[in-house]
């Protein structure tokens, strides 16, 4: 499919913007974080919707993790998307990582274990970070008709725009 970023690239690295025709209502007014894309799909996060109804010590509470520290207590918890909305992402700066930790560009990284969650808490975590239940996923070749059909702008972004 031609469509990708305007040199050909894949997407990941790249911030995607709802337009105002977007047809799909769970993303309507959505910015989505591109974590990965090549030619199976993308998987990305949704960076702009907040959840209101769990708190960061809540969804700690639910995992079974001790409560945060007092500096910590206001992390938001976000909509990442629709696909496994239970499963927890934090999208964070790189002076975090683990085994399971996906460096997506220069400055921003992705994990998606417990261990993370638990170094926030203890205060040990990423200097920047957003926390997200659920992911956006796009099977081949799905977001470039997208992106075709007007449903997507897509733009550069960096550690400073995320954070």
């Amino acid at each position: 499919m031609g469509v990708r970023g305007d040199t050909g690239e894949y997407l990941g690295g790249k911030l995607l913007i709802a337009m105002p025709g977007m047809r799909d209502p769970r993303f309507s007014q959505s910015v989505v974080y591109v974590c990965a894309h090549n030619e199976d799909g993308a998987m990305g996060l949704v960076i702009n919707r907040v959840i209101d109804s769990i708190t960061f010590p809540e969804l700690l509470e639910q995992l079974g993790i001790a409560r945060p520290a007092p500096t910590i207590q206001d992390i938001q918890v976000h909509f990442g998307g629709p696909v496994e909305s239970s499963r927890g992402f934090v999208l964070h700066s790189t002076d975090f990582s683990n085994e399971a930790t996906l460096h997506v560009d220069t400055g921003v990284s992705v994990t998606a274990t417990v261990d993370i969650l638990e170094q926030i808490a203890l205060g040990e975590g990423p200097e920047n970070s957003i926390l997200a239940l659920g992911y956006a996923g796009w099977r081949s070749g799905q977001l470039e008709n997208e992106i075709l059909a007007n449903g997507w702008l897509h733009l550069d972004a960096d550690a400073d725009l995320l954070f």
